[in-house]
């Protein structure tokens, strides 16, 4: 069996260029190397390894402290503790960033799964402030807020939508999303009131951005500009070059089928620009004629 066979696949999967991917790979890397530490503070190692990494990656709810730790409003939604949270967590992620990928592109993922956690980090220190200034400051951690995000974002692009769930089969997006934001609104007074308030800031957030981007506004499109600018345009200029390699490498001889070659040739290509504007941009970017020729090509 070969020894590097899982480091392969770990490089395959995030190499396929789906931001979800990543993002779950560093949510559970967190949640690994925190598990780590915690386990070594168990059996008697210095748990201020531990307590120090831990306070560094949580938002905590009172103002002192999160000004002098800022950094929290973004590392507190990568930062799990307990196994179910992360996994039901993860599975929502992969749910429905991958649904919101397929409609409105990969670039959008990273931007909005950051908003929506702001969103409900900010909501979280505003509520404790006005209702507990000054009561005792309680931690935030966990990707929630920037899933349901995703996931409201999903619902009101698409509200009919309809999804398989285990036990209660079809389900439409929009019956889905509220009953969650119910669930986390009646369960308030039964404890973890934070969270369940970081999650009505993402699942607003989400909303909100659906709205003003079907008026032209889209929220995402500041970050987008900042990730591009640092990933020095690699997408771009692999999405151009793919086309032009596959054109200069291919060089036959004069034949009866060189007329056929060609023509399987341009196909390919084409479909791979589509293919590639669907990952950037969703599929509602594609045009009718678009959709149709991919329709009708992708079967043969």
């Amino acid at each position: 069996m070969n020894g590097t066979s899982f480091q392969s696949d770990i490089r395959y999967w995030l190499r396929q260029g789906n931001t979800v991917n990543h993002l779950l790979f560093w949510n559970i890397v967190v949640f690994v190397v925190l598990g780590l530490l915690y386990l070594i503070a168990y059996f008697g190692g210095p748990g201020t390894i531990f307590s120090f990494t831990f306070d560094q990656l949580v938002l905590h709810s009172e103002l002192g402290t999160f000004i002098r730790k800022p950094w929290g409003l973004v590392t507190y939604m990568f930062t799990h503790l307990n196994i179910f949270h992360i996994f039901f967590n993860m599975l929502n992620l992969y749910w429905f960033g991958n649904l919101f990928r397929t409609f409105l592109g990969n670039k959008r993922i990273l931007p909005l799964y950051l908003l929506g956690g702001i969103a409900g980090g900010l909501l979280y220190i505003l509520t404790f402030y006005i209702l507990m200034p000054a009561g005792v400051g309680l931690p935030l951690l966990g990707a929630s807020a920037s899933v349901m995000c995703l996931l409201v974002a999903c619902a009101t692009l698409t509200p009919n939508y309809e999804i398989g769930l285990l036990l209660l089969g079809s389900v439409r997006l929009k019956w889905l999303a509220l009953a969650v934001i119910v669930l986390d609104l009646i369960s308030i007074p039964q404890g973890n009131m934070g969270g369940m308030i970081a999650h009505l800031g993402g699942a607003a957030l989400g909303f909100i951005y659906i709205k003003l981007l079907k008026n032209g506004a889209d929220l995402c499109q500041p970050l987008i500009w900042v990730f591009d600018a640092l990933s020095g345009g690699r997408n771009g200029s692999t999405v151009s070059a793919a086309p032009k390699s596959r054109r200069t490498s291919f060089k036959p001889k004069k034949s009866p089928l060189k007329v056929v070659k060609k023509v399987e040739e341009n196909r390919q290509s084409r479909l791979d620009q589509l293919l590639d504007k669907i990952n950037e941009k969703g599929i509602s970017s594609l045009s009718p004629e678009e959709k149709a020729w991919l329709d009708k090509h992708s079967r043969d």
